[in-house]
């Protein structure tokens, strides 16, 4: 199966909630005629005549007549709908256009994983049958319906949003009139659960209800037979029945009104659009149980938004505009942000159980630490010190090494001095080539090697620095005496006053 989702609404952001509707069931039975008119509806909404014209030809989700399948696997309209709601929230609204069921090219596994598909990523699922509903639409449900009662052991709460039964070529209005209220009707008494049923009936129905939090029906009347019998019907409404038309106009706003639309969630979280990439990224592979890939996408999702919590908040610490950070602060706001995005991600309701998201939270722990290694890095360019270790090093091994030819140089051990002087030359042209790797950007493997060797005698003096001073101290001690510092205790002498006195 190909999904193809173009996004191109520039208006839609990474946080915006979806509402995302899919039309599926058996082929040949007019999924994608009906959401040709959705598309209208979408272009037109702020006018009554949505509808088009009695001479415009229907265009949108390729369609045709005929008894062979036109669409294959699951396509999406090209152009996301962004609709703001009475409450003001702003809503992308995706159709969806699948592929029908049981013909003569697919196997059942294939149509099960169609359907499991777009009822998993649909807020409102819309199963399109024909003229009734027979037992084996019913049990055709139960596939997906099976999957829903694995989804409730591990979230406690319906898995899918809404069903709605669009039976077409309602034949039967006068038991129920066509439309949602009739259909309701109907399908309420189709679902019915009754004592003298077969278990198996009644286990279909129970698991439906179960696992759908709202599921209604609505009764549409055929087209007409110039819709049905004519080989150049190009969608022309002057050719469709007033009935259908009429019916038409109620059920369309049904699903698509601003009023209506309910944002598409997952385990009980809305999911965003950068949510539902995760999402499809997962759902796309076939070869895996529904349920697992669901819970991979869901637990993706959580994992997705809780590092952009994290980056952003740092972005707010160190980022491109902050000033440098001691790494003792650095690593402290890493600590408590990272903290903070576990809780972020093991807040957000997820399928698969506690064991099976465990392994997404230390895939986030790891993410969170090699983030932290690059705002590391991005922090210390920003240290002044931390850019001129390099040329400091290299300049005091080329002074260090002066000093030293100079006084072995004096004292005559020419061999010293001489390799004092070759280290010097080195230490120099070094530094010279490590200005202009900065200056031109040219060579900078050659510049990552000056680097690292600058780096590496930085490490070196750290670690030698205090025990050099360390033996200093000892051998000073070792040869001055306290008593040595302190000032001799002048000797007092008698003075006349008292020797006079005794005599």
């Amino acid at each position: 199966f190909i999904l193809t989702v173009c996004v191109t609404d520039a208006s839609m952001s990474g946080t915006s909630t979806w509402w995302w509707c899919a039309v599926a069931g058996a082929f040949r039975k007019g999924k994608s005629f009906l959401l040709d008119f959705m598309l209208r509806y979408m272009y037109n909404q702020t006018s009554d005549a949505w509808l088009g014209g009695t001479e415009e030809p229907l265009t949108g989700f390729t369609w045709r007549g005929g008894c062979e399948r036109e669409t294959t696997g699951i396509l999406a309209w090209s152009e996301v709908f962004v609709v703001e709601k009475p409450d003001g929230n702003k809503v992308a609204v995706l159709l969806i256009d699948t592929q029908g069921a049981f013909d003569s090219q697919s196997t059942i596994k294939d149509c099960a994983t169609l359907f499991a598909l777009s009822t998993m990523t649909s807020s409102v699922q819309v199963y399109n049958l024909s003229q009734n509903v027979q037992e084996d639409d019913l049990q055709h449900l139960q596939l997906f319906t099976e999957y829903g009662r694995l989804a409730m052991e591990e979230i406690y709460r319906k898995p899918f949003q809404s069903l709605m039964f669009l039976i077409r070529d309602w034949s039967y209005p006068y038991e129920h009139e066509y439309g949602l209220e009739g259909g309701n009707k109907f399908l309420e008494k189709r679902l019915q659960v009754k004592q003298n049923q077969h278990e198996e009936l009644q286990n279909v129905r129970q698991h439906i209800h179960s696992c759908f939090s709202n599921i209604n029906c609505f009764l549409l009347p055929h087209p007409g037979l110039r819709v049905a019998t004519n080989p150049h019907f190009d969608g022309r409404l002057k050719d469709i029945d007033d009935d259908f038309k009429k019916e038409l106009i109620h059920l369309i706003p049904l699903l698509l009104a601003p009023e209506n639309l309910v944002e598409k969630e997952i385990g009980g979280s809305k999911v965003t659009c950068k949510d539902l990439v995760q999402y499809f990224k997962s759902c796309a592979l076939y070869n895996k149980p529904s349920l697992l890939a669901t819970a991979e996408a869901n637990n993706l999702a959580a994992v997705a938004g809780a590092k952009e919590i994290y980056n952003k908040s740092m972005e707010q610490v160190c980022g491109g505009d902050k000033p440098y950070i001691a790494p003792a602060d650095l690593e402290r706001n890493h600590e408590e942000l990272k903290q903070s995005s576990v809780r972020q991600f093991r807040s957000v309701k997820k399928m698969g159980g506690e064991e099976f998201c465990r392994r997404y939270q230390e895939q986030l722990e790891t993410e969170l630490d090699e983030a932290y290694a690059n705002f590391v890095k991005h922090n210390d360019g920003k240290n002044i010190f931390h850019a001129a270790r390099t040329p400091a090093m290299l300049f005091a091994v080329m002074f260090a090494m002066y000093v030293i030819s100079l006084v072995t140089g004096f004292v005559g051990i020419n061999s010293v001095a001489t390799l004092c002087n070759l280290i010097m030359g080195v230490a120099l042209v070094s530094l010279c080539t490590w200005a202009y790797v900065k200056y031109s950007g040219e060579f900078r493997e050659v510049g990552s090697v000056i680097d690292q060797v600058a780096e590496t005698l930085w490490e070196q003096v750290r670690v030698l620095e205090p025990r050099v001073f360390s033996k200093l101290f000892e051998v000073a001690r070792s040869k001055v005496t306290v008593g040595a510092l302190l000032p001799a205790q002048r000797k007092r002498l008698s003075s006349n006053n008292n020797v006079k006195k005794k005599n």
